[in-house]
């Protein structure tokens, strides 16, 4: 009888276990569900004649990794990366994987000078994320090819990218990392196509995020064939459309003489899920009127739904 009178408990309380496990198990999983953050930024390819004028990398690298970390950042997509930047990178920052710089392009050169060709590596955070895969390929008509060169582009320009697992969530997603051409309209707008196309393979809803200098403003061709793509604006989703201004300032930050012409040309874009942009921002950080770089960065806290 005593028996039977525990078995009825059991059975009776049975039921509200099972839910409180549930709910145990659900909250975490929608506390874990925090936005994480992505910074754009050109960093300026470490250049002899820079160090002459007081803007060499050995002279703001310490303030740009400040600046970097003071904003928290989850992922980082870099341009204008040297040897010498990607080595420094990956110092600065022990907690990251930095991805994307070498390839056959750069073996053949070994005194680790520029050459006409900076990479573009993605630094993502080991804690918050898992590698999936990784790859890269050029902005021409030979992609495959290392280094190569098409439609008059004054550079060899490629896009890497990177796929990767939300150790909270379990959620995949890819990131793309690129740097169009800073001369030739043509060739600014044959790459860019060559970047959605690579992209448009996905399923409509694969999360993706697309970050680089695009050399190009809002009222570009360029920024037309992304949207028309399907990638959205992270920064117009929360500020609206209007022109935020340059982001190119040559280290002369407000003093730049151009900045009533200039337009913002770095950009975060995001394609498939549901993304949820919580933030969207451009470091315009300096010290003492020094900056790390001749561009502002750019930020979005974002979370594919």
């Amino acid at each position: 009888m005593k028996s039977h009178n525990i078995k009825n408990v059991l059975l009776r309380f049975l039921p509200a276990g099972i839910l409180l496990l549930l709910f145990c198990n659900f909250v975490p999983a929608q506390e874990n569900r925090a936005p994480f953050k992505v910074i754009s930024a050109n960093i300026r390819v470490a250049l002899p004649a820079d160090t002459d004028k007081g803007h060499g990398w050995n002279d703001r690298k310490a303030l740009l990794f400040d600046i970097l970390k003071n904003h928290k950042p989850d992922i980082i997509c870099l341009q204008e990366v040297l040897e010498v930047q990607n080595n420094d990178f990956k110092t600065a920052f022990p907690d990251f994987t930095v991805i994307g710089f070498e390839g056959p392009e750069m073996d053949v050169h070994t005194d680790g000078e520029y050459h006409g060709i900076a990479k573009n590596p993605i630094a993502f955070s080991n804690t918050r994320f898992e590698l999936v895969a990784a790859g890269q390929y050029w902005l021409s008509e030979t992609p495959l090819k290392g280094g190569s060169i098409s439609w008059n582009s004054a550079r060899a320009r490629n896009a890497n990218w990177v796929r990767l697992k939300d150790r909270a969530t379990s959620r995949e997603f890819r990131v793309v990392n690129l740097h169009l051409d800073h001369k030739s309209q043509p060739a600014r707008e044959r790459q860019i196509r060559v970047v959605t196309d690579e992209a448009g393979q996905y399923p409509p809803d694969f999360p993706q995020v697309l970050a680089g200098d695009f050399n190009a403003g809002a009222k570009n061709e360029v920024y037309g064939v992304i949207g028309n793509a399907g990638w959205k604006d992270t920064y117009t989703a929360i500020h609206g459309d209007a022109e935020p201004g340059y982001t190119v300032h040559l280290f002369k930050g407000d003093k730049y003489e151009k900045k009533d012409k200039g337009r913002k040309i770095d950009f975060i874009f995001t394609r498939g899920a549901d993304w949820q942009v919580k933030d969207a921002s451009i470091i315009r950080d300096h010290a003492d009127g020094r900056y790390p770089s001749d561009h502002y960065f750019v930020s979005a806290d974002i979370l594919p739904d």
